[in-house]
Order: structure tokens, then sequence, then C-alpha cells
């Protein structure tokens, strides 16, 4: 509504606002996260009627946690893209679309490059496995990617790799669920780059606000 240059003319330093911002809506977005998940955990074990172990309690709780970072990520960009442009409808457009590429036809793209610039003839199994695991590497600049990798892991405890594999390094691998420890050291990069991914949106944010020229308007 055009009151931003008003809350700054008070003895209000300007870094409180946009940290303000973030924090009571990432608060928020966590505690309806939490809520949703314990009041899911609830009505399942009303229906069924077998309670979580601890491990498969710990499993969600993480699940619940990343799901809060993968938001961030998207909140953090909303926050930068409402500090870049004045219009509330052109910041909210710019951030769906950003959301939209990377959730719908970031894979899509990356896809069709791939097919065009494939090599043909490659014969050594480990230049295939080097190959895809580069193409992996690709679809991880994704967001949507790293969560859905995270996701799975933490769910599924009998995925134990996010890779391609030769049959030699699956040879003697015994079909079992993971230890939450494992599935964690697993994800720990995706994890990283997730957190490292809403620090380094929200730096920009932050130092774009910072040295913005905020005037009222007539």
């Amino acid at each position: 509504k055009g009151t931003l240059s008003r809350l700054l003319a008070q003895p209000v330093p300007r870094d409180y606002i946009i940290n303000a911002k973030f924090v009571a809506a990432l608060l928020v977005v966590a505690i309806m996260i939490f809520t949703l998940g314990f009041l899911t955990i609830g009505l399942g074990i009303l229906m069924i009627g077998i309670p979580p172990t601890p491990e498969e309690f710990w499993r969600i709780f993480f699940f619940l946690f990343v799901t809060i970072v993968y938001i961030g990520v998207w909140l953090n960009l909303a926050i930068m893209f409402s500090v870049l442009f004045k219009q509330a409808a052109t910041s909210a457009l710019s951030g769906l679309a950003v959301w939209l590429f990377f959730s719908l036809f970031f894979a899509m793209v990356v896809n069709i490059i791939i097919g065009a610039t494939a090599p043909a003839d490659v014969t050594n199994i480990e230049q295939i496995i080097g190959y895809q695991g580069f193409v992996q590497n690709i679809l991880r600049l994704s967001p949507s990617q790293l969560f859905s990798e995270v996701t799975t892991t933490l769910l599924v405890p009998t995925v134990f790799t996010l890779g391609p594999i030769t049959v030699e390094q699956a040879y003697g691998y015994v079909p079992g669920p993971l230890p939450l420890a494992q599935s964690l050291l697993l994800i720990w990069p995706q994890l990283t780059s997730l957190v490292a991914a809403a620090c380094m949106i929200f730096a920009l944010s932050y130092v774009l606000f910072m040295k913005q020229e905020i005037r009222s308007r007539s």
C-alpha cells in the first residue's frame, strides 16, 4: 500500500524490516507444516492403530524440516522479487514463473539439450556412468530436484544411492532398509545445497534492500 516510506521514517533500523519479514513468514510456515504433519500422524494412529517407531517418527520429523527449508528457498525468492519490483502483482507473477520453470519445465529443457548433445558412440561403461552423473548434477540445479531426492531417501528407507552405479558396485548388496543415520548422510549434500540456496537468495535480497532508495509516493 505504499507505506514502506512511512515505516522507514520511524526510528526503526532498515535491516529489522527485511529480517522480520522473512522470520515471520518462515515461522508461520513452520508452525503450519509441523501442525499438519503431527495432525496427520495422530490421524494415522487413530485409523490404523499402529504407532510409528522412533526411527519412523524421526524420518517424518526430518521430512517436515526439509519441507520448511524448501519452502524457505521460494520464500526468499519472493522477498527478493518484492524488493526488485514495486508492483506486488509483478513480483508475485515473477516468483510464480520461476517456480513453474524449475518445477515443471527445467527437466524437459535439460532432457532436450541432453538428447541433442549426448555422445553417440560411447562403449565404455565408466564414460556412460560419468555422463549420467553429469546430467544428474545439472538437474540438481533445480531446488525441486534436490527436494525430491531428499524426500525419497527419507520416506523410502530402501533407497541406498542417489546416483548411477555399476553392477560391480552393487554386487553383494543385500536389499534392506538403511538406518536413519545412513539416510541422513546420503542426503546431506542435497540438504546443504537447499540451505545454501536459501541463504544466498536472502543475502542478495538483504543487500538489495539495504541499498535501495525508497521514496514516498505522491
